[in-house]
């Protein structure tokens, strides 16, 4: 797990430098750097597999260089398909034997196309920039869920791209600015869609896609093609058999907890009380036996004992024999921890406060950890899928509660289609006709890559922890996309239906088996939030009144507002180049 910044077309070496100075957070241990006249790249590493080697950016034998964040978790087997062509003992390695094997023999020039046969092959979770030398090609590539971030703009011909957006300041020409189309179509729906940020002109790498870059005869880089070599596609049986198949998707399961073991330093569980974080808890054992791995132990944290999560958390930890770390947050949690929140979190969160305290302490004895992230997204566990129609009425009428100057191409279904916007019609009466057209819209225009596990990757990384996402595994995915939509949702019944049959096959109790889903940011600090957002009204009012342009919406999201004046104070006041003291009203006041 790292962090990779670079610059292609008029490379700047000393921008590349200050851009991984702004990320070294998620590498703590290293910092290299590789330029020649196009391209300058740079490495932040977090050392998980191949502790004394695997430095990045790596060369291959090609010549090509690399740098690249996150985990492959097949890297053996493709060691063992690819034999000469490894110099180290690392995962990361992978990706350059592949394009060594496969993009070989003639110069000339590919296209993103001829990239996705092995870039195919890799099972995991990764950004990366791989640069051949001899073609004169840089590929920018992200794994299929959107699990680790990759993110770009352009500035003055050049081509900066990197693994969070605070990295892009590090070249003086980036003026981050909001961007108001994005932000209304994230206050209306409840995370960014498609390949936008809140910023202007900074753009997403989308999940399960290749973008070839190459540089004109003036030196400056231009997108040359893009393919995709995984796109997301429910396909749901017309039968499921619990007696006979709830076995099969607990074993898949089992597999990703597995896969996710690899590692050559200790592994945690994040440990909710929920069914999904509950879940990979209760397979820990099997999967560690398999993976030849020690057991790894468990972290819960709540604003007190009586947390309904913590107590559920403990009857877990107890009755599967695991080792289980408690915490309880401070009455100032809110106040003191919000700052980094929005320094990192780089949207506009304010309930997930609990991340921030509960990584931190999982990284004073671990250095990886697996959580329950993707299960409600598969499994259709949110409480909005009970309701569509109310679900779309409700983001419509946010929708429309915002200046027509702002959301004009958004109602009128005229969204500029490119890499930010992948569809022209973000209506949610056009996404909500059914169970499984929502679900996929979901899965492939941003609930899960731009929210769920954007608040995982970045708060997970704040602290130079490596956070991994069992359900996203290969096999869970392919088997959950294959069940019926009445085994995700049955009508009158409990969420998950078929994930709970593959849990009753647990030793987890039937209480936690049958536990409904809770919001994770309330349920585990509900008064904190509530006396904090008590505390802060009257600034949230005024954030209100400052964005004319949204005041409707924005006044029935309160603690969305106060995100919104964090964020801007963090990455928009000083061009965001530096991250910001202070508590969270002396950063409120700056912006109103």
């Amino acid at each position: 797990m790292c962090g990779i910044a670079g610059m292609f077309g008029n490379p700047d070496s000393s921008v590349v430098h200050r851009m991984i100075k702004l990320i070294q957070h998620r590498g703590p241990d290293g910092h290299n750097f590789w330029a020649d006249e196009n391209i300058s790249l740079g490495h932040s590493r977090l050392a998980i597999v191949d502790l004394s080697g695997s430095q990045q950016p790596m060369k291959g034998v090609n010549g090509q260089i690399l740098v690249a964040n996150g985990e492959i978790y097949n890297y053996e087997r493709l060691r063992m398909e690819s034999k000469g062509l490894w110099n180290t003992n690392g995962d990361s390695e992978s990706i350059l034997a592949l394009h060594s094997s496969e993009i070989s023999g003639s110069l000339t020039s590919t296209s993103a196309a001829n990239h996705v046969s092995w870039i195919s092959k890799l099972n995991g979770m990764y950004g990366f920039a791989l640069w051949d030398t001899r073609r004169k090609e840089l590929i920018l590539a992200r794994d299929p869920m959107g699990i680790k971030p990759l993110v770009r703009t352009i500035v003055d011909g050049s081509l900066l791209f990197s693994s969070e957006i605070k990295a892009l300041t590090g070249h003086e020409g980036h003026i981050p600015k909001i961007d108001e189309t994005a932000l209304a179509v994230r206050l209306a729906w409840e995370y960014p869609l498609d390949g936008t940020t809140l910023l202007k002109d900074v753009t997403q790498v989308r999940p399960g896609t290749i973008e070839l870059w190459k540089i004109d005869e003036l030196g400056n880089a231009f997108l040359h093609s893009i393919a995709n070599f995984e796109r997301q596609k429910l396909n749901p049986s017309d039968s499921w058999n619990p007696q006979t198949d709830a076995e099969y998707l607990l074993d898949t399961f089992v597999e990703g907890v597995q896969e996710r073991l690899m590692s050559d330093v200790p592994v945690g569980i994040v440990l909710s009380g929920g069914l999904d974080s509950s879940l990979v808890a209760a397979v820990a054992h099997e999967a560690a036996y398999r993976a030849n791995q020690p057991v790894p132990a468990c972290w819960t944290v709540a604003e007190d004992e009586d947390n309904p999560d913590w107590k559920a958390a403990e009857v877990v930890a107890s009755t599967l024999d695991l080792e289980h770390h408690q915490y309880v947050l401070p009455n100032d949690s809110f106040d003191s921890i919000l700052p980094d929140l929005a320094w990192h979190g780089e949207d506009l969160d304010v309930s997930v406060m609990f991340f921030q305290p509960l990584f931190k302490k999982m990284r004073e004895r671990v250095t990886v950890g697996l959580c329950g992230q993707g299960a409600d997204e598969l499994h259709a566990g949110y409480p909005r899928y009970r309701n569509l129609t109310a679900h779309s009425d409700l983001v419509r009428k946010r929708i429309e509660s915002i200046d027509s100057s702002v959301t004009v191409d958004l109602i009128n279904s005229n969204l500029p289609v490119g890499e930010n916007w992948y569809l022209q019609n973000h209506m949610p009466e056009n996404h909500t006709g059914s169970l499984s057209e929502f679900l996929q819209f979901e899965l492939e225009h941003g609930q899960l890559s731009n929210f769920q596990l954007r608040l995982v990757d970045r708060h997970s990384m704040a602290h130079s922890l490596e956070v991994r996402v069992p359900f996203l595994g290969k096999s869970h995915r392919q088997a959950s996309s294959r069940l019926p939509m009445e085994w995700r949702l049955p009508s009158g019944k409990e969420e998950k239906a078929a994930l709970r049959a593959a849990a009753d096959l647990t030793k987890l109790p039937k209480e936690i088996v049958r536990r409904p889903k809770l919001p994770a940011g309330t349920a585990t600090s509900p008064s904190l939030l509530k006396n904090f957002l008590t505390e802060l009204k009257p600034r949230a009012d005024e954030i209100c009144k400052k964005y004319s342009k949204f005041t409707k919406v924005l006044q029935g999201q309160p603690e969305i507002a106060i995100g919104l004046g964090l964020f801007e104070a963090m990455h928009i006041l000083d061009f965001g180049r530096s991250k910001k003291t202070g508590t969270v009203t002396d950063l409120l006041d700056e912006v109103i």
